[in-house]
């Protein structure tokens, strides 16, 4: 194939608005872009002069371009965001797929259900959010459960009910599997739900405060006093969940680079309160400006239906009314529906754009912390460990049982970039190995993960395995057998003979003695925190399996508590989770649970594995 004539390339584009698409030689698409003036825009990357390194890195690897004209730049930018969203180019800024993002889902039902959902949005119904993490949107549920007693079971759980469960009888449920409500006053919660989660909190108050009237009006005293509490309760979780700001109905965008660290910041005020707040850390392959870098980003966010909180009514984004058009145009084209752009110069829309802003530089420095933080206790674990260099990425290796019951096995990443990675977090059942025989156990998890790596060519420079001498030289093994003895650095971390933190030894394969760190070394700290993850997370696998294979809740085997005290118990704390969670004295404030019941069952649900 001919070198690529750019000259003669450039004298042939057109000056009108369109499309261009830039591909390596072996046709991989690099980047795609969209242009006012064609001519102009792709004549830009080939300048004698002015280039940042990046741009210069993506024109090095260009054989050649094609174009498609369209009749206005609106057009463009749709046809843009349909080939980014199809092809994924490298040197394109890329959204995470919108089913990484939680929401609350409103099923399809004669009885709606109001369910926790993350993942691709299948099922029948209305989905709310995206919200920006699961704590959030598991927060909502719980406010939603208390407000209008929504059901929280799944359809194949409801449909064999025979009497109401334990979330009716602490006032979290209305109980429409046994007809306890009416599907009318049932469809009545929903809506109100529904008006709720749109951000209509305030026609709903009014509506409830109408309703609270007329029933006691009609004498019906206990439905009226239900509706007032129910009033109090949303206002308590307003002043607590919203930021008042009028009655703006916006979304409000900011850039910032800190130190190479990009972050774009979204906040999203409805009916004046502002209901999400995101941050963004999209990589700058084409050398773009954050001017241009902001609007591409926005673009895709509204093109490429990630905005499924709904669209604005103003979108506040600090650029040129010329940059943004196109945008506007595109949705109008798209949606049918016209959005106004605000640079955020006056009233509260300057007040949030300050908002935005503040916080992309809060992402960004928090970013930059978290990562330099990471970096220098990495560095500490090589001087500990003499390596030959500073590793980037530690994956530990735990074992959790009950004699020999439910063996698992857990592997946790430490990474310099992110800290704990928990992508890529995994956990082994163990089959086929002999009840206790941990160093199998180890071998088994350690020999099937490393050979999936192998084939990823992804593989880790430090593992660390939670045992001492016996473990560390059965691993050593592993590794000799998969050929990565001198290429995968292992030690072992053990508790010693007295069994207290701080006082481990760290082990390495064919050693007769170990390394005895100072108890305050960063390294040292740094490599029990992932051995104490890795531990936890064991745990939590093994006990999902071992209740599994048991058939049982984890409540029904606390000694000595009967049915009357796990009801308060589960009024109080709601789950077994925040059990666990909880401290000895918090369990002591439960009625029915003394002080010396109260630490019988924290040392149950604290001590029910073996190391």
């Amino acid at each position: 194939m001919a070198a690529f004539d750019i000259p003669a390339f450039l004298n042939t584009l057109s000056q009108r608005a369109g499309v261009y698409r830039m591909f390596s030689a072996d046709d991989e698409l690099l980047y795609v872009g969209k242009a006012k003036n064609l001519k102009n825009r792709v004549s830009s990357y080939f300048r004698a002069r002015g280039l940042n390194t990046k741009t210069v890195a993506l024109v090095g690897r260009i054989d050649h371009i094609e174009v498609t004209v369209t009749a206005n730049e609106a057009e463009a930018l749709l046809l843009e965001q349909t080939l980014i969203k199809q092809h994924k180019p490298p040197y394109n800024i890329l959204l995470k797929d919108g089913k990484s993002y939680p929401f609350l889902h409103l099923s399809d039902h004669e009885y709606p259900l109001l369910a926790y959902r993350r993942g691709k949005r299948k099922k029948d119904g209305r989905y709310f959010g995206p919200y920006p993490n699961s704590g959030a949107v598991r927060e909502a549920l719980n406010h939603l459960q208390r407000l209008f007693l929504l059901r929280s079971c799944e359809d194949s759980y409801f449909k064999h009910r025979s009497r109401p469960c334990l979330q009716y009888e602490i006032k979290r449920c209305s109980a429409p599997c046994v007809g306890k409500i009416s599907q009318a006053d049932y469809q009545r919660d929903i809506d109100h739900a529904r008006m709720f989660l749109q951000g209509k909190s305030r026609e709903l108050i009014v509506l409830l405060q109408d309703e609270m009237q007329q029933a006691s009006e009609q004498l019906q005293f206990e439905r009226a006093a239900e509706l007032r509490d129910q009033i109090e309760m949303m206002r308590r979780i307003q002043e607590k969940q919203f930021v008042d700001g009028g009655s703006g109905n916006a979304d409000a965008w900011a850039i910032v680079d800190w130190q190479g660290v990009l972050c774009i910041h979204r906040l999203t005020f409805r009916n004046g309160r502002l209901t999400s707040s995101q941050n963004f850390y999209p990589e700058n392959k084409a050398g773009e400006s954050l001017a241009e870098l902001l609007v591409e980003f926005v673009s895709q966010f509204y093109l490429a239906d990630h905005a499924i909180d709904g669209l604005p009514r103003d979108l506040i984004v600090e650029a040129d009314k010329d940059q943004l058009q196109p945008l506007l145009d595109a949705i109008q084209l798209q949606f049918q529906k016209k959005v106004q752009h605000s640079a955020g110069v006056r009233g509260s829309n300057r007040q949030w754009l300050h908002m935005a802003q503040e916080n992309a530089r809060t992402g960004a420095q928090t970013k930059i912390s978290g990562r330099q933080a990471a970096l220098n206790k990495l560095e500490r674990v090589a001087d500990l460990l003499t390596l030959p260099s500073v590793p980037k990425r530690i994956e530990c290796f735990d074992i959790s049982h009950s004699k020999g019951e439910a063996t698992y096995a857990s592997c946790v990443v430490y990474g310099e970039e992110e800290g704990l990675t928990k992508s890529r977090y995994r956990r082994f059942s163990i089959k086929g190995v002999a009840a206790g025989d941990d160093y199998a156990a180890l071998d088994q998890a350690v020999t099937r993960h490393l050979t999936r790596l192998i084939e990823q060519q992804d593989l880790p420079d430090l593992l660390l395995i939670d045992g001492g001498k016996g473990q560390i030289n059965r691993i050593d093994d592993v590794l000799n057998a998969l050929n990565l003895s001198g290429k995968v650095q292992a030690f072992g971390i053990s508790k010693g003979e007295t069994r207290k933190s701080g006082w481990e030894f760290l082990w390495e394969a064919n050693a007769t003695r170990p390394i005895m760190p100072d108890a305050h070394d960063e390294g040292f700290r740094l490599l029990q925190m992932v051995r104490d993850e890795a531990h936890r997370f064991a745990i939590t696998g093994h006990r999902k399996e071992r209740a599994k294979s048991r058939g049982e809740s984890g409540l029904e085997k606390l000694q000595g508590v009967g049915p009357k005290r796990r009801r308060e118990l589960l009024l109080h704390f709601g789950s077994l989770k925040n059990m666990r969670s909880a401290r000895k004295e918090e369990l002591e404030k439960v009625p029915g649970i003394s002080k010396k019941l109260a630490g019988q069952i924290f040392s149950q649900l604290h001590g029910e594995h073996q190391e």
